[in-house]
Parts: structure tokens; sequence; C-alpha cells
């Protein structure tokens, strides 16, 4: 089976969030349980910077105001999976971030920049790219990479099957309805049934719309985002696909995140070696300037800086948690206003909370690896991963009961909980309302349980026995893909 993973970010090339780690894990788990994977990115500067041995597959010419696109196959660094770039200067090479100027500001060009991708993708499943290679799947990841379900769809001939994974429905690539006639698709398409959506352009419809299959990165999401709560306008759409919409819960890199082996953390440990993560809190504490304080429940934050992921309830919870003996260290970036805040936060409070402004992979397993908890108390959360570094860990995840973090994390009132609760599945702490006072009730039965030395390692043991590697949801993937694959693919009637 050849499967074609696309996307606009990929670990350790271009990562934005989670979308990232999933493109870098997925098809290195899909390519050892037998399938021929290739990937297809963006031919943004660290991508072109960052693959090896690239040669060119076709020169393609101009298209998508671009006047020079190239197609070349190269490899990825570490995992050497095959991967195709697409190389057109005008369109990806410029300094900012993937989808936004160095000023937090759309590109102009996202619709180009992006349909392009899509395109790519429709050709090299229609056999007319790489002569010595065709996809038989086409997996797009997000609104980035939408557009190949709507080019292949329009495309009939093509026999591919289709996949659309939604990471995150919040974003969905809106474009002004006027700029249709530089996507080169049918007429048929442009309407209500198609990629239409209240009088602008929607990538995120054409991969609901078009794809064989649609999933989402975890079960609770799947069932989530067909209500008006959570479905940012397309609920109706995605019910719409009923039977064809399934959540698969992600899985984490096992190799690159596994304290037993982790080069960036002061001291590796497992399960059976607790001591070494004692150790590694001293290290954070003394490299961090926190107080040397062996009682304080070292809370940590490792997340994008918005209101989506709960930060606010973070902020307001704090000064009173940190009277209470806790300390809180952050890593991110996001919103100015809560950027500032946490800054102010630090300065308020020297020897109890640190702030950084920015990420840094190495400080993030560092941070993970000497915290008590990690809190995720998100008011949506796709899936979430972060919770599951800290499982992984030992670090016990503070989250609220949403998407992939309810998937992941269960409560200990939930179960048999305490020392004598080895066999329950309760691994961390939950919690409902998105208030700040919910947030900190759910800190303090934290901060309470760490009292008893017995129960918190119990419970640290548990987190860290949760299986969570990609092996399972890839085996689950391949069988969706089969199961694609038996679709008889119809052209499209009236953008139906």
């Amino acid at each position: 089976m050849k499967v074609l993973h696309v996307a606009a970010e990929v670990f350790p090339l271009v990562k934005v969030g989670g979308l990232a780690d999933v493109v870098a894990a997925l098809p290195v788990a899909l390519a050892e349980q037998g399938a021929d994977v290739r990937l297809l990115l963006p031919g943004l500067p660290a991508v072109m910077d960052g693959v090896q041995h690239a040669r060119t597959i076709i020169d393609i010419g101009a298209c998508f105001g671009a006047l020079r696109v190239r197609l070349l196959l190269a490899r990825m660094p570490g995992s050497r999976l095959p991967v195709y770039v697409i190389d057109a200067p005008y369109l990806y090479r410029r300094q900012g971030g993937p989808y936004q100027d160095r000023n937090g500001d759309e590109w102009p060009d996202n619709l180009q920049r992006f349909a392009l991708l899509g395109w790519v993708a429709a050709h090299l499943a229609a056999d007319d790219a790489d002569p010595q290679w065709s996809a038989d799947v086409v997996h797009a990841h997000d609104w980035h990479a939408a557009m190949a379900c709507a080019y292949v769809a329009d495309h009939t001939p093509s026999e591919a099957a289709t996949i659309f994974t939604i990471h995150n429905l919040a974003f969905q690539g809106l474009f002004p309805l006027h700029d249709w006639p530089l996507l080169g698709l049918a007429s048929r398409l442009m309407s209500p049934a198609g990629l239409e959506f209240h009088g602008q352009l929607s990538f995120m419809k054409a991969g609901l719309k078009f794809a064989d299959r649609v999933t989402t990165v975890s079960p609770r999401y799947a069932q989530e985002i067909a209500t008006h709560e959570f479905g940012f306008g397309l609920e109706g759409v995605i019910r719409g696909r009923d039977g064809d919409v399934r959540g698969i819960l992600n899985g984490i890199d096992a190799a690159l995140w596994n304290p037993a082996t982790d080069p960036a953390i002061a001291v590796r440990y497992d399960a059976e070696r607790l001591d070494g993560k004692l150790a590694c809190r001293r290290a954070l504490q003394a490299e961090l300037g926190l107080d040397a304080d062996d009682d304080a429940l070292l809370l940590t934050v490792v997340s994008r800086l918005t209101v989506q992921k709960g930060l606010d309830l973070v902020l307001t919870a704090l000064p009173d948690l940190l009277r209470d003996g806790v300390q809180c260290v952050v890593q991110g970036t996001g919103e100015p206003a809560l950027e500032a805040a946490f800054r102010m936060a630090q300065q308020a409070h020297p020897g109890r909370v640190h702030v950084h402004i920015g990420y840094d992979e190495a400080r993030a397993h560092r941070l993970i690896a000497g915290a008590d908890v990690i809190a995720v108390p998100s008011r949506f959360e796709p899936c979430g991963l972060t919770q599951m570094y800290g499982l992984r860990y030992g670090t016990l995840p503070i989250v609220r009961r949403v998407g992939g973090l309810a998937d992941t994390v269960v409560d200990v009132a939930d179960g048999a909980g305490g020392a004598d609760g080895a066999d329950d599945l309760t691994n961390g702490f939950v919690f409902d309302a998105a208030t700040a006072a919910a947030f900190e009730h759910c800190v303090r039965r934290a901060l309470a349980l760490r009292r008893d030395p017995l129960a918190w390692q119990q419970l640290m043991r548990r987190a860290m026995a949760k299986p969570l590697s990609w092996a399972g949801p890839a085996r689950d993937y391949l069988d969706l893909y089969a199961h694609a694959l038996g679709v008889v693919r119809q052209p499209p009637v009236n953008g139906q």
C-alpha cells in the first residue's frame, strides 16, 4: 500500500504545534508495519535546508502565481523516509512562519501556497508527477493540505483514496470567494455543497466534503465536533458524513520521549528508578533559579499561550496556589497579553515562577522530566500531546475533561487510587468547568495527594505504564486505508 502524507509541518524541520510531531512519527510507524510511505511538504526554508539528497523529479513550471516550481524527492533527516518537496521560491522561500509573517499576520497568498500543496498531491495520486511512484492513499493533514481531497475528487480517473485528518477544527483556512478562479477547480465545486462557506472559501470544508474518510485525533473529539459548541459552524457538514468520521487517538514517539534514554534530562530514570526523577526536579529548580523546595508541587506548562489552551485560568489561580506551596514553570509563545502576564508573574514571584517565552525542544524535555505535574486546562483540545509526554515521564497531568485529554487521563477519584490501586487506570487529575476555581481545586487535590509519597509513586507508575506508542494507531490507520480503497469513487455531482 503506497501512502502519501501531505502536511505543512514536520518535526524537526518545521514545528508550530503537535501536528509536526504527528507527521514525523505516524508515517514511520506505518512504514514499520509494511506500508510504502512518503511525505509531501512545501519547500519552506527549513525544509529545503533540512532534507537530504534532494533531486529533481519534474520541472512543473509556472503555476499558482509562481514562475518556477519544481518537485524534488529527498530523504528526511533521521528517519530517512522519502519526502517530496515543492520547490517554489516565490511562494515558500521567505522569512517568518509557515502560515504567518514575523508580525503574526497571515501571508496574503496562503490560498495559492496551500492550494499548490494539494494540487501536487493530487498529481502524485494520478501517476502524473513521479513516473516511479504514485499514491494509493493520500492522507491530508489539516486545512493546509485539505485541497488535495478536492483536487483528487475533481479528477475522476484518479483511483486513489483520500483521508483527511482534522487536527484542530478552529483553524479552517478561509479565503475570499472572489479568489475562486485561482484554484483551477471545476465550477460545480463552488457551492454551499462544496467549498463555499458563508460567503467564503473554506479549505477545511474541502477536506470534510471530498475525502473518502475523515478522522480526528481522538475519539471524543470526533463526537465533540458534531456539536454546536465545538463544531465552529461545520457541525452540520460533519454530521452529514455520519459513519465516515472516526476518531483515532494520536500516539507519541516512544523512543524520542523516553526518560530511561533521554539525553536532554539531568538523570535518566524509569518506573523502577524514580529517584532519578527527583534528581531531575532538583536540577530544574537550580537551572531556573527556583527555590530549592522539596515540598513544593512543581507545576509546568508547555503550550501555546492562548485562551483556547486555558492559560488565563492558570494566571487567575496562580497567586493563591503559589501561597499554598506551588512552583510554576512555563514555556511557550502566543497571545501577547498572556505572554506579558506570565512575565509579570515571574517578576512578582521570584523563586516561585519561571517563564520562557519561546520554544526549545530540549528545555521542554527537562521541564516535563523535572516537574511533578503538567497542566493542560484547555477549553477544547483535539488530542493533546503534552499530557501524554507527562504520563510517559511520570509527570501527572492536570487536564480539563475535553477531547483527547478525556481519552488519555483518568482522574484519581474515578478509580481505586492510593497505594493499593495499582491495577486501576487512574493516572492524573481532571476537572470539568472552564473556570479558574475548578482548575485551582484540581491543583489542590494534586498538592494534597503528593503529601502521601507512596500513593503518589503508585500513581506515577500507573501513568508511566500507559501504552502510548504509535503502533496501535498505525494499525488502525492501515485498516482505515484498506476500507477507503474499497470505496468506488463516483464523479462529483453539483459539488456533492
